[in-house]
Protein backbone atom coordinates (compact mmCIF):
# COMPACT_ATOMS: atom_id res chain seq x y z
CA UNK A 1 0.00 0.00 0.00
CA UNK A 2 1.21 2.91 -1.08
CA UNK A 3 2.16 5.82 2.24
CA UNK A 4 0.40 8.79 2.45
CA UNK A 5 2.26 12.03 1.40
CA UNK A 6 2.65 14.22 4.74
CA UNK A 7 1.97 18.06 4.17
CA UNK A 8 2.01 21.07 6.38
CA UNK A 9 0.16 24.10 5.32
CA UNK A 10 1.00 27.49 6.63
CA UNK A 11 -1.87 30.17 6.22
CA UNK A 12 -1.97 33.25 7.21
CA UNK A 13 -5.47 33.07 8.84
CA UNK A 14 -8.41 30.66 8.00
CA UNK A 15 -9.81 31.76 4.98
CA UNK A 16 -13.91 30.77 3.43
CA UNK A 17 -11.90 29.24 0.45
CA UNK A 18 -9.60 27.78 1.04
CA UNK A 19 -10.83 25.85 4.20
CA UNK A 20 -12.96 23.36 1.41
CA UNK A 21 -9.70 22.52 -0.21
CA UNK A 22 -7.71 21.77 3.48
CA UNK A 23 -10.91 19.30 4.68
CA UNK A 24 -10.41 17.81 1.33
CA UNK A 25 -6.55 17.18 1.54
CA UNK A 26 -6.89 15.93 5.10
CA UNK A 27 -8.80 13.26 3.61
CA UNK A 28 -5.97 11.85 1.57
CA UNK A 29 -2.91 12.87 3.35
CA UNK A 30 -1.33 13.84 6.62
CA UNK A 31 -2.23 16.98 6.69
CA UNK A 32 -1.04 19.76 9.39
CA UNK A 33 -2.30 22.89 9.47
CA UNK A 34 -0.94 26.21 11.08
CA UNK A 35 -2.31 29.87 11.15
CA UNK A 36 -0.62 32.58 11.68
CA UNK A 37 -3.99 35.00 13.60
CA UNK A 38 -6.78 33.73 13.95
CA UNK A 39 -8.82 37.64 12.76
CA UNK A 40 -11.20 35.76 10.58
CA UNK A 41 -12.70 33.75 13.31
CA UNK A 42 -13.32 36.08 16.25
CA UNK A 43 -14.21 38.81 13.72
CA UNK A 44 -11.67 41.60 13.35
CA UNK A 45 -12.36 45.10 12.09
CA UNK A 46 -12.85 44.74 7.84
CA UNK A 47 -11.53 48.28 6.06
CA UNK A 48 -13.20 46.96 2.68
CA UNK A 49 -16.49 46.64 4.48
CA UNK A 50 -16.26 49.05 6.97
CA UNK A 51 -17.34 46.99 9.48
CA UNK A 52 -16.55 43.91 11.60
CA UNK A 53 -17.13 40.64 9.89
CA UNK A 54 -17.65 36.90 11.18
CA UNK A 55 -18.32 34.47 8.65
CA UNK A 56 -21.13 32.30 8.54
CA UNK A 57 -19.16 29.23 7.14
CA UNK A 58 -17.47 26.81 9.00
CA UNK A 59 -13.57 27.37 8.24
CA UNK A 60 -12.23 25.29 11.23
CA UNK A 61 -14.09 22.27 10.58
CA UNK A 62 -12.79 18.55 9.19
CA UNK A 63 -8.89 19.17 9.67
CA UNK A 64 -6.35 19.45 12.55
CA UNK A 65 -5.36 23.26 12.48
CA UNK A 66 -3.13 24.87 15.32
CA UNK A 67 -2.53 28.88 15.81
CA UNK A 68 1.03 30.02 16.30
CA UNK A 69 1.28 32.73 18.47
CA UNK A 70 1.48 36.48 16.73
CA UNK A 71 3.57 38.85 18.34
CA UNK A 72 2.86 41.46 16.39
CA UNK A 73 0.78 44.37 17.58
CA UNK A 74 -1.26 44.91 14.76
CA UNK A 75 -4.84 43.10 15.07
CA UNK A 76 -5.52 42.75 11.60
CA UNK A 77 -4.65 41.03 8.73
CA UNK A 78 -4.52 43.28 5.54
CA UNK A 79 -1.25 42.81 3.77
CA UNK A 80 1.42 44.81 6.10
CA UNK A 81 4.54 42.74 6.38
CA UNK A 82 4.95 42.99 9.81
CA UNK A 83 1.54 42.32 10.94
CA UNK A 84 2.59 38.44 11.35
CA UNK A 85 5.10 38.19 13.50
CA UNK A 86 5.39 34.02 14.44
CA UNK A 87 8.87 33.07 15.41
CA UNK A 88 7.51 30.00 17.21
CA UNK A 89 6.76 28.20 13.90
CA UNK A 90 10.43 27.14 13.82
CA UNK A 91 9.36 24.99 16.71
CA UNK A 92 6.33 23.23 14.91
CA UNK A 93 8.24 22.69 11.86
CA UNK A 94 11.18 21.23 14.11
CA UNK A 95 8.83 18.88 15.47
CA UNK A 96 6.81 17.59 12.41
CA UNK A 97 7.69 14.47 10.55
CA UNK A 98 5.82 16.32 7.39
CA UNK A 99 8.69 16.76 4.49
CA UNK A 100 6.94 19.02 2.08
CA UNK A 101 5.99 22.91 3.88
CA UNK A 102 3.53 24.41 1.81
CA UNK A 103 3.35 28.55 1.94
CA UNK A 104 0.81 30.80 1.27
CA UNK A 105 2.51 33.73 -0.08
CA UNK A 106 5.48 36.00 1.25
CA UNK A 107 3.34 39.13 1.98
CA UNK A 108 4.35 38.72 5.96
CA UNK A 109 7.01 38.34 8.04
CA UNK A 110 5.85 35.19 9.30
CA UNK A 111 5.55 33.98 5.82
CA UNK A 112 9.62 34.25 5.07
CA UNK A 113 10.97 33.15 8.35
CA UNK A 114 9.22 30.07 7.31
CA UNK A 115 10.45 29.70 4.20
CA UNK A 116 13.84 30.25 5.78
CA UNK A 117 12.96 27.60 8.45
CA UNK A 118 11.91 25.02 6.56
CA UNK A 119 14.92 24.89 4.15
CA UNK A 120 17.13 25.17 7.35
CA UNK A 121 15.05 22.35 8.51
CA UNK A 122 16.07 19.99 5.43
CA UNK A 123 12.27 20.44 4.00
CA UNK A 124 10.65 20.85 0.73
CA UNK A 125 9.32 24.05 0.11
CA UNK A 126 6.34 24.39 -2.30
CA UNK A 127 4.78 28.19 -2.50
CA UNK A 128 1.59 29.20 -3.87
CA UNK A 129 0.93 32.80 -4.70
CA UNK A 130 -1.56 34.28 -7.11
CA UNK A 131 -0.03 37.30 -8.59
CA UNK A 132 -0.89 38.07 -12.15
CA UNK A 133 2.23 38.98 -14.75
CA UNK A 134 -0.12 41.46 -16.70
CA UNK A 135 -0.76 43.30 -13.54
CA UNK A 136 2.87 42.65 -12.41
CA UNK A 137 3.90 44.77 -15.80
CA UNK A 138 2.12 47.37 -15.06
CA UNK A 139 4.54 48.49 -11.99
CA UNK A 140 7.61 51.13 -12.46
CA UNK A 141 10.39 50.01 -13.76
CA UNK A 142 13.02 50.35 -10.85
CA UNK A 143 9.91 48.50 -8.71
CA UNK A 144 10.38 45.35 -11.27
CA UNK A 145 13.96 45.49 -10.92
CA UNK A 146 14.32 45.31 -7.63
CA UNK A 147 11.90 42.37 -7.84
CA UNK A 148 13.60 40.65 -9.97
CA UNK A 149 16.49 40.77 -6.77
CA UNK A 150 13.90 39.99 -3.93
CA UNK A 151 12.35 36.76 -5.17
CA UNK A 152 14.50 35.89 -8.36
CA UNK A 153 17.80 35.74 -6.66
CA UNK A 154 16.83 35.48 -2.97
CA UNK A 155 13.60 34.10 -2.28
CA UNK A 156 12.72 32.03 -5.17
CA UNK A 157 15.34 29.69 -5.25
CA UNK A 158 14.87 28.29 -1.64
CA UNK A 159 11.68 27.37 -2.89
CA UNK A 160 11.40 23.80 -4.74
CA UNK A 161 7.83 23.67 -6.33
CA UNK A 162 5.40 26.78 -7.39
CA UNK A 163 1.99 26.47 -7.16
CA UNK A 164 0.30 28.69 -10.07
CA UNK A 165 -3.73 28.87 -9.84
CA UNK A 166 -3.53 30.46 -13.70
CA UNK A 167 -2.41 30.74 -17.00
CA UNK A 168 -1.43 34.65 -15.74
CA UNK A 169 0.12 33.26 -12.56
CA UNK A 170 2.33 31.04 -14.27
CA UNK A 171 3.78 33.64 -16.39
CA UNK A 172 4.31 35.25 -13.30
CA UNK A 173 6.54 32.38 -11.84
CA UNK A 174 8.33 32.24 -15.06
CA UNK A 175 8.87 35.40 -15.71
CA UNK A 176 11.17 35.86 -12.46
CA UNK A 177 12.96 32.61 -13.56
CA UNK A 178 10.98 29.46 -12.53
CA UNK A 179 11.44 26.42 -14.26
CA UNK A 180 8.28 24.28 -16.01
CA UNK A 181 9.56 20.99 -14.35
CA UNK A 182 9.34 23.80 -10.86
CA UNK A 183 5.45 24.29 -11.46
CA UNK A 184 2.06 22.81 -10.75
CA UNK A 185 -0.98 23.51 -11.71
CA UNK A 186 -3.37 24.39 -8.63
CA UNK A 187 -6.16 26.01 -10.23
CA UNK A 188 -8.08 28.81 -8.01
CA UNK A 189 -11.58 27.08 -7.25
CA UNK A 190 -13.99 27.35 -4.96
CA UNK A 191 -16.28 24.77 -3.34
CA UNK A 192 -18.05 23.07 -6.61
CA UNK A 193 -19.96 20.86 -4.99
CA UNK A 194 -21.34 23.08 -2.46
CA UNK A 195 -22.18 25.87 -5.03
CA UNK A 196 -23.53 22.89 -7.20
CA UNK A 197 -25.86 21.76 -4.70
CA UNK A 198 -27.23 25.35 -3.71
CA UNK A 199 -27.89 26.01 -7.73
CA UNK A 200 -29.74 22.80 -7.46
CA UNK A 201 -31.75 23.88 -4.61
CA UNK A 202 -32.64 27.26 -5.59
CA UNK A 203 -32.82 27.49 -9.21
CA UNK A 204 -36.65 25.91 -8.77
CA UNK A 205 -37.22 29.49 -6.06
CA UNK A 206 -36.24 32.00 -8.55
CA UNK A 207 -39.56 33.61 -7.85
CA UNK A 208 -39.64 33.73 -4.48
CA UNK A 209 -36.16 34.18 -3.79
CA UNK A 210 -37.01 37.75 -6.00
CA UNK A 211 -40.06 38.40 -3.67
CA UNK A 212 -37.93 37.47 -0.70
CA UNK A 213 -34.70 39.86 -1.72
CA UNK A 214 -36.99 42.53 -2.49
CA UNK A 215 -36.59 42.07 -6.61
CA UNK A 216 -39.07 42.39 -9.24
CA UNK A 217 -40.01 39.58 -10.61
CA UNK A 218 -39.89 40.18 -13.99
CA UNK A 219 -36.68 42.21 -14.45
CA UNK A 220 -33.37 41.24 -15.93
CA UNK A 221 -30.99 41.00 -13.29
CA UNK A 222 -27.24 42.34 -13.62
CA UNK A 223 -25.38 41.26 -10.68
CA UNK A 224 -22.17 41.62 -8.74
CA UNK A 225 -20.27 40.80 -5.12
CA UNK A 226 -17.54 42.68 -4.25
CA UNK A 227 -16.37 45.52 -1.54
CA UNK A 228 -17.17 49.21 -2.62
CA UNK A 229 -13.54 50.14 -2.39
CA UNK A 230 -11.42 51.85 -5.51
CA UNK A 231 -9.62 48.80 -6.92
CA UNK A 232 -13.06 47.34 -7.01
CA UNK A 233 -14.68 49.95 -9.38
CA UNK A 234 -18.19 50.20 -8.71
CA UNK A 235 -18.83 53.40 -10.58
CA UNK A 236 -17.75 52.03 -14.18
CA UNK A 237 -20.56 49.89 -13.15
CA UNK A 238 -23.10 52.33 -12.00
CA UNK A 239 -22.26 54.13 -15.08
CA UNK A 240 -22.41 50.92 -17.70
CA UNK A 241 -25.79 50.87 -16.17
CA UNK A 242 -26.62 54.66 -16.85
CA UNK A 243 -25.70 54.15 -20.19
CA UNK A 244 -27.22 51.05 -20.68
CA UNK A 245 -31.06 52.54 -19.97
CA UNK A 246 -32.37 49.40 -20.62
CA UNK A 247 -36.65 49.04 -19.80
CA UNK A 248 -36.72 46.32 -17.28
CA UNK A 249 -32.83 45.89 -16.08
CA UNK A 250 -31.90 45.99 -12.69
CA UNK A 251 -28.64 46.01 -10.50
CA UNK A 252 -27.86 44.70 -8.03
CA UNK A 253 -24.76 45.24 -6.13
CA UNK A 254 -23.77 42.85 -3.22
CA UNK A 255 -21.71 44.35 -0.58
CA UNK A 256 -20.44 47.05 1.21
CA UNK A 257 -17.75 49.49 2.04
CA UNK A 258 -16.15 53.15 2.16
CA UNK A 259 -17.17 54.29 -1.55
CA UNK A 260 -21.33 53.39 -0.58
CA UNK A 261 -21.69 57.37 -0.37
CA UNK A 262 -20.03 58.52 -3.48
CA UNK A 263 -22.18 55.23 -5.48
CA UNK A 264 -25.46 56.60 -3.80
CA UNK A 265 -24.90 60.34 -4.93
CA UNK A 266 -23.88 59.33 -8.51
CA UNK A 267 -27.36 57.20 -8.32
CA UNK A 268 -29.24 59.86 -7.10
CA UNK A 269 -27.15 62.41 -9.72
CA UNK A 270 -28.11 60.26 -12.94
CA UNK A 271 -31.68 59.41 -11.49
CA UNK A 272 -31.12 55.76 -11.77
CA UNK A 273 -33.80 53.47 -10.96
CA UNK A 274 -33.82 50.00 -9.61
CA UNK A 275 -30.00 50.04 -8.43
CA UNK A 276 -30.19 47.88 -5.09
CA UNK A 277 -27.14 48.29 -2.47
CA UNK A 278 -27.64 45.63 -0.55
CA UNK A 279 -24.99 46.11 2.19
CA UNK A 280 -23.14 43.08 3.99
CA UNK A 281 -24.08 39.70 2.82
CA UNK A 282 -22.54 36.73 4.91
CA UNK A 283 -21.32 33.42 2.91
CA UNK A 284 -24.41 31.44 3.25
CA UNK A 285 -26.82 33.98 1.81
CA UNK A 286 -24.92 34.86 -1.28
CA UNK A 287 -26.23 32.28 -3.31
CA UNK A 288 -29.91 33.59 -2.86
CA UNK A 289 -28.85 36.42 -5.38
CA UNK A 290 -26.78 34.24 -8.20
CA UNK A 291 -29.93 31.93 -8.40
CA UNK A 292 -31.94 35.08 -9.01
CA UNK A 293 -28.71 37.07 -11.35
CA UNK A 294 -29.16 36.54 -15.36
CA UNK A 295 -26.06 38.00 -15.91
CA UNK A 296 -22.53 38.64 -13.45
CA UNK A 297 -20.10 41.50 -13.07
CA UNK A 298 -16.97 41.67 -12.12
CA UNK A 299 -14.98 45.34 -13.51
CA UNK A 300 -11.98 45.30 -11.26
CA UNK A 301 -8.77 46.72 -11.58
CA UNK A 302 -5.53 46.12 -10.50
CA UNK A 303 -5.05 44.33 -7.15
CA UNK A 304 -7.77 41.19 -8.49
CA UNK A 305 -5.02 38.80 -9.22
CA UNK A 306 -8.27 36.31 -10.05
CA UNK A 307 -12.12 37.08 -8.67
CA UNK A 308 -13.09 33.90 -7.54
CA UNK A 309 -16.81 35.62 -7.39
CA UNK A 310 -16.77 34.74 -11.53
CA UNK A 311 -16.25 30.85 -10.07
CA UNK A 312 -19.42 30.97 -8.00
CA UNK A 313 -21.21 32.65 -10.54
CA UNK A 314 -20.55 29.99 -13.22
CA UNK A 315 -21.93 27.80 -10.90
CA UNK A 316 -24.85 29.37 -11.07
CA UNK A 317 -25.18 28.92 -15.15
CA UNK A 318 -24.50 33.00 -15.46
CA UNK A 319 -22.87 34.32 -18.10
CA UNK A 320 -20.25 36.23 -17.18
CA UNK A 321 -18.39 40.36 -17.79
CA UNK A 322 -15.41 40.36 -16.58
CA UNK A 323 -12.80 43.26 -17.38
CA UNK A 324 -9.08 42.33 -18.61
CA UNK A 325 -7.42 43.50 -15.22
CA UNK A 326 -9.13 40.71 -13.20
CA UNK A 327 -6.78 37.80 -13.41
CA UNK A 328 -9.22 34.83 -14.28
CA UNK A 329 -10.23 36.97 -17.26
CA UNK A 330 -7.87 34.95 -19.52
CA UNK A 331 -8.98 31.43 -18.09
CA UNK A 332 -12.79 31.56 -16.99
CA UNK A 333 -14.01 33.89 -19.84
CA UNK A 334 -14.15 32.82 -23.66
CA UNK A 335 -15.57 35.77 -25.44
CA UNK A 336 -18.96 35.06 -26.99
CA UNK A 337 -19.04 31.49 -25.75
CA UNK A 338 -19.89 32.07 -21.74
CA UNK A 339 -19.76 35.76 -21.67
CA UNK A 340 -17.35 39.07 -22.50
CA UNK A 341 -14.13 40.17 -21.32
CA UNK A 342 -13.92 44.19 -21.68
CA UNK A 343 -10.91 46.55 -21.01
CA UNK A 344 -10.71 48.10 -17.85
CA UNK A 345 -12.79 51.27 -17.20
CA UNK A 346 -14.18 50.80 -20.49
CA UNK A 347 -17.56 51.87 -19.26
CA UNK A 348 -19.27 51.51 -22.81
CA UNK A 349 -17.93 47.99 -23.73
CA UNK A 350 -19.20 46.70 -20.43
CA UNK A 351 -22.91 48.57 -21.17
CA UNK A 352 -22.56 46.83 -24.52
CA UNK A 353 -21.30 43.47 -23.46
CA UNK A 354 -24.76 43.49 -21.15
CA UNK A 355 -26.96 44.73 -23.61
CA UNK A 356 -25.95 41.33 -25.87
CA UNK A 357 -26.48 39.48 -23.09
CA UNK A 358 -29.51 40.65 -21.88
CA UNK A 359 -31.36 41.21 -24.75
CA UNK A 360 -30.34 37.80 -26.64
CA UNK A 361 -32.36 35.12 -24.71
CA UNK A 362 -30.99 32.13 -26.47
CA UNK A 363 -27.14 33.85 -26.34
CA UNK A 364 -27.65 34.33 -22.18
CA UNK A 365 -28.64 30.64 -22.01
CA UNK A 366 -26.48 29.04 -23.83
CA UNK A 367 -23.67 31.06 -22.42
CA UNK A 368 -24.70 30.38 -19.34
CA UNK A 369 -24.80 26.35 -19.96
CA UNK A 370 -21.24 27.09 -21.39
CA UNK A 371 -20.10 28.75 -17.75
CA UNK A 372 -20.93 25.75 -16.39
CA UNK A 373 -19.02 23.35 -18.21
CA UNK A 374 -16.46 25.62 -18.13
CA UNK A 375 -15.88 25.98 -14.28
CA UNK A 376 -15.69 22.04 -13.54
CA UNK A 377 -12.12 21.26 -14.31
CA UNK A 378 -11.06 24.62 -11.83
CA UNK A 379 -12.06 22.41 -8.75
CA UNK A 380 -10.54 21.65 -5.46
CA UNK A 381 -10.49 18.17 -6.88
CA UNK A 382 -8.13 18.97 -9.43
CA UNK A 383 -5.88 20.69 -7.19
CA UNK A 384 -5.82 17.55 -4.33
CA UNK A 385 -5.00 15.18 -7.22
CA UNK A 386 -2.21 17.50 -8.85
CA UNK A 387 -0.51 18.07 -5.24
CA UNK A 388 -0.67 14.43 -3.92
CA UNK A 389 0.36 13.50 -7.67
CA UNK A 390 3.54 15.97 -6.76
CA UNK A 391 4.20 14.62 -3.39
CA UNK A 392 4.25 11.21 -4.42
CA UNK A 393 6.87 11.90 -7.33
CA UNK A 394 8.91 13.72 -5.01
CA UNK A 395 9.49 11.29 -2.47
CA UNK A 396 10.77 8.95 -5.22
Amino acid sequence: MRKKPSLTYVLSHPIQYISPLLRSLSQKCNLEVYYFSDASVRGAFDKGFGRKVVWDVPLLDGYQSKFVKNLSPYDTVSNRFFELINPDILGQLRKSNAEIVVVNGWMYFSFVFTMIAAKLLGKQLWLRAENPLHQELRKRGWVLSLKKILLGRLIFPMVDRFLYIGSHSKAFFEYYGVKPGQLIYTPYSVDNERFAHDYETLRSQRAALRQELGIPADAKVILSTAKYITPKRPLDLLAAFAQLNLPNACLVMVGDGPMRGEMESFIAKESLQNVYLTGFVNQSHIPKYYAVADVFVLCSGMGETWGLSVNEAMNFALPVCVSNTCGCSADLVQNNVNGFTFNEGDVAALAESLRRTLTDEVFRKEAGAASQRLIKPYSIDTIVTNLLNAATDSAN
